[in-house]
């Protein structure tokens, strides 16, 4: 099984597919990389090579009880693109994902990045505050923090519907796909579980994202309830420079699922052309 370790000597799992131009893949909160696999795929049959990694205490990696944090998490990801000497890379990140490159290019530059592009994305700021005014009321952020502490499989099951859209027209997930989600959400450590939902939550990306120079190619589904598009996806538009939006009408949070082939396209074809 392939790992490599961190400076804090925490081992993470990684998946390495293919030749060719890399393309990194991201996993969204709770996830491990394995709910990628299609896109994953698909590059490496297209001639990319596709590279994911299961964070800290999420899937097969190390669970060290430390390092939920945004910068931990950008320098994980460091860790990968210099263990794997990778260059001209293309990041495709989902929900939380996405922070954890803004964060990374932040911290180490863009030297190794060709573009970037954020899949149902939760920044910039999901929290309400006075200068977020639209933002989450955090007492409803309070109780659903509260049901995971207490159930996290009852949670895992009384969120599948929302999150692949079961009642959203166009949206198919076979009951086989939904519970394979569930089984991988409750590979993830409670304590990571819930150091990287506060963490998602608290975070601010807004300056972040106003620096960002490479491509970058925005994915908002309109029925996305974890990361709703006038929070989400049409503010980080506006904020990175050049960026481009691509709206998906009746896509859910699993927009990877929903419309899997739609996505995969979209994706490899901004890794070919960075544009």
């Amino acid at each position: 099984m392939p790992t490599l370790r961190t400076t804090d000597r925490t081992d993470l799992f990684y998946r390495d597919w293919g030749t060719g131009a890399p393309v990194v893949f991201l996993a969204g909160w709770a996830l491990s990389g394995d709910m990628w696999q299609y896109q994953m795929l698909a590059a490496a049959e297209r001639g990319f090579r596709a590279v994911c990694y299961d964070r800290r205490g999420h899937g097969r990696s190390d669970d060290p009880g430390r390092g939920y944090d945004f910068d931990t998490l950008a320098d994980d990801l460091a860790a990968l693109l210099e263990h794997l000497d990778l260059a001209n890379v293309t990041v495709i990140s989902h929900s939380m994902g996405g922070g954890e490159v803004v964060r990374y290019l932040s911290r180490h530059g863009s030297a190794r990045v060709a573009g970037v592009a954020l899949v149902g994305s939760t920044m910039p700021r999901l929290l309400r505050s006075d200068d977020n005014p639209d933002g989450i009321d955090p007492a409803l952020t309070d109780l659903l923090r509260d049901s995971m502490k207490k159930d996290l499989p009852q949670w895992g099951v009384e969120n599948i519907g929302p999150y692949v859209g079961v009642d959203v027209p166009g949206c198919d997930v076979s009951v086989a796909s939904q519970e394979w989600t569930q089984r991988d959400g409750l590979r993830v450590s409670l304590q990571a579980a819930m150091d990287c939902y506060r963490a998602n939550l608290e975070a601010d990306f807004r300056a972040e994202l106003v620096s960002i120079t490479v491509p970058t190619l925005v994915v908002q589904g309109t029925h996305d309830v974890s990361a709703p598009p006038e929070l989400c996806g049409q503010r980080i538009a506006a904020l990175v420079p050049g960026s481009r939006l691509a709206v998906y009408p009746n896509a859910p949070h699993a927009i990877y699922l929903t419309h899997q082939d739609q996505l995969t396209e979209e994706l490899l074809d901004f890794a070919a052309k960075k544009v």
